[in-house]
């Protein structure tokens, strides 16, 4: 699962920005906002460290919810809108406040059996 969706939106050896909007259904502008990027230094230099974590942080949440969830859709589907349970708001809400981590801990406990 994991290898299917970063083989989708890998370009080389980075992640290709406008892929990674393709696949969560998502405008240029709306992932860099989501991401905290400027959307033409996303476009310009989408090789930059600072855009490659940016987005890793995103493709890891999405990876890791498409293992627990069994497939990739309902990851994004989840991703976008299930409000989280503790936080009332979506995952993407949540990185979008600069707290991936949080989404992270909350799908590690529900890898251990939390409701989420």
């Amino acid at each position: 699962m994991l290898a299917a969706f970063l083989d989708d939106i890998r370009d080389a050896d980075m992640i290709a920005p406008r892929r990674m909007a393709e696949r969560l259904r998502l405008p240029m502008s709306r992932l860099a906002k989501l991401a905290h990027l400027n959307r033409n230094t996303m476009a310009a230099r989408p090789e930059s460290p600072a855009v490659q974590a940016k987005l890793g942080e995103i493709a890891r949440i999405i990876a890791r919810a498409a293992e627990l969830a069994g497939d990739e859709g309902r990851a994004i589907i989840w991703f976008k809108h299930q409000p989280i349970a503790g936080f009332g708001k979506t995952a993407e809400e949540l990185v979008e406040e600069g707290q991936a981590e949080a989404v992270m801990g909350t799908l590690e406990s529900m890898d251990q059996g939390s409701y989420a």
